[in-house]
């Protein structure tokens, strides 16, 4: 199996990857679906079924049954339209009081005909199209009291937001969903995405902005799920994905609004595709996380070298120098003034405050750029990491003292404000907001500037390297927003390049699965350190050991 859009690297060794994800662009869904179509395979049908299965348990969970639940179904012109009417017309037959709600003056012919023998009914918010004309509102309060709405607007074919009629019925139901005046937070119906959420950008991840976008709404738990229609987007307690995942499901700002992903197989033959995307899970670790043998020793565990913090930002150094330690790299060797030294040496005193050989370098943590020595020696270890071929990661201040051009076994952690300063410095016009709103785009075009591999951080981390690799992170919870966690992440990350790097220097590929890992790895401490409430830095870094040691058991916490 591949790992993310690349071939496996060669530092996993043998047997296949666990349990990561792929995400395929729709073209190549596409060109898997059409010789089946030709075939006749009954594509919809299967797909239809396994929607009806999935939101069947979905009632029985939230109500008991399925009898007596109401399912009402935003339709829309194309293929996922059909999708949605099959699907309701199985949940007819199941006693559930199904209404469709057609956006377009044309739906699916098959899937209408299914849906009104089963008994469901049908109106229509467009002229022209099928069932009695009604006013939007009134399709909309439908809707919100019903147990669930599918998302059957648009599919992978579609390009852009939602327009006309579809765009207006996604608008006042987010709006009404995201008012806790009318039914209190969290009220109003499940949100079920047929194949995506409706106007997100399939391949991109974007969120294309209509006219109008309401506030914010919260999912099934009680959480904040963002805004109730950024985009004209409905955002999904679940989307329900055909065949394989697509890239805009779990690239950010769209996986936002995806909620709870379920991939449904429907016997496309995707073997010979290269993958868009990946997301490790934890079951992937084990192949990547360098653990000792019986013969090992500190040096052979690696060596990190650590240049971080500043008098002024002490503390960005401890936080690096404890998550590597905690993160089982053999040694520490850290650089800095006397005064953070000795603040290091107190907090963590296995570290080796002397310079010598080391295996990887972490590079720029509370470093100023304005403080000379430091800035010197963030610059000298990043010589060293080209000169010898050494892999190293680089975060916050180091990111202001890169050379033009860099390699693939170096490791960039910016976040978005951070990203836009780099490119801007490299002669690109983007700005923060234009990261966010494009996030995979400037991630690759920073590899393609410096040759080095990307990690953008955020609520989903994208990690971009060698050979068109494309990692999507979403494994940390949002309470890890907090100062010192890009700190934690640059220890954790360098230990493991530390431990891996003569397989990192020879198969490059192998950096960006790495960075993964570190993702992955920091998300779940972060869980680990205090499940659903408040977390610190330090809370985070200490937690490594136990999460890491969980991870490589296939523990199912």
């Amino acid at each position: 199996m591949a790992v993310g859009a690349v071939g496996r690297p060669r530092g996993l060794g043998g047997g296949m990857m666990g349990t990561v994800i792929l995400a395929f662009d729709s073209d190549a869904v596409r060109a898997a679906e059409e010789p089946l179509l030709a075939a006749g395979a009954p594509l919809m049908d299967r797909a239809a079924f396994a929607l009806a299965v999935r939101v069947a348990a979905e009632l029985r969970a939230r109500r008991g049954r399925v009898v007596g639940a109401v399912v009402v179904v935003l339709v829309g012109a194309g293929n996922n339209g059909g999708d949605a009417l099959h699907a309701g017309a199985l949940l007819a037959r199941r006693g559930a009081g199904v209404l469709a709600v057609a956006t377009s003056d044309r739906v699916h012919a098959g899937g209408l005909a299914a849906l009104c023998a089963a008994g469901g009914r049908v109106v229509s918010v467009a002229d022209g199209g099928p069932g009695p004309h009604v006013w939007a509102g009134d399709a909309i309060a439908e809707a919100y009291a019903a147990d669930v709405v599918l998302d059957g607007l648009l599919g992978i074919g579609a390009r852009g937001a939602l327009r006309g009629p579809a765009a207006e019925v996604v608008r006042l139901l987010g709006e009404l969903m995201a008012d806790e005046s009318v039914g209190g937070r969290g009220s109003g119906p499940l949100v079920v995405a047929v194949d995506l959420p409706s106007g997100i950008g399939v391949d991109a991840g974007d969120v294309p902005r209509g006219d109008d976008h309401a506030g914010g709404r919260a999912g099934a738990d009680g959480r904040s799920d963002g805004p109730a229609a950024v985009g004209s987007v409905l955002p999904a307690d679940v989307t329900v994905t055909f065949g394989a995942a697509k890239p805009g499901l779990l690239l950010p700002p769209a996986a936002g609004l995806v909620g709870r992903l379920d991939v449904v197989d429907i016997g496309l033959d995707l073997t010979g595709s290269r993958p868009a995307v990946a997301r490790l899970e934890p079951g992937d670790i084990a192949g990547l996380w360098p653990v000792p043998g019986a013969s090992s020793h500190k040096y052979t565990r690696g060596v990190l070298g650590v240049v971080a913090g500043t008098p002024a930002y002490p503390g960005a150094a401890v936080l690096t120098v404890s998550a590597a330690v905690r993160a089982g790299v053999g040694m520490v060797r850290f650089l800095g003034s006397p005064g953070v030294t000795a603040t290091v040496l107190a907090a963590r005193p296995e570290v080796v405050a002397v310079d010598g050989r080391v295996q990887a370098w972490a590079l720029g943590p509370g470093v100023d750029p304005e403080d000379r020595a430091q800035a010197d020696r963030v610059r000298d270890g990043l010589a060293q990491a080209l000169a010898r071929e050494l892999p190293a990661v680089v975060d916050a201040g180091g990111l202001a003292l890169l050379p033009d051009r860099l390699a693939p076994w170096v490791v960039l952690t910016p976040h978005a404000g951070e990203l836009a300063t780099l490119l801007s410095a490299r002669g690109e016009d983007v700005d923060r907001a234009q990261v966010e709103a494009e996030p995979l785009r400037w991630a690759r075009r920073a590899h393609e500037l410096t040759r080095a591999t990307v990690l953008l951080k955020g609520a989903v981390t994208i990690v971009v390297g060698p050979e068109g690799a494309v990692y999507a992170q979403a494994d940390a919870p949002s309470w890890l927003a907090t100062a010192g966690a890009g700190d934690v992440l640059t220890g954790l990350l360098g230990a493991l390049l530390a431990g891996r790097a003569q397989a990192v220097v020879a198969d490059p590929t192998l950096v960006a699965a790495l960075a993964s890992a570190a993702a992955l790895m920091h998300g779940r401490a972060a869980h680990r350190a205090n499940p659903g409430g408040p977390v610190a830095a330090l809370a985070v870094a200490d937690a490594l050991p136990a999460t890491i040691a969980a991870v490589l058991r296939g523990d199912r916490d």
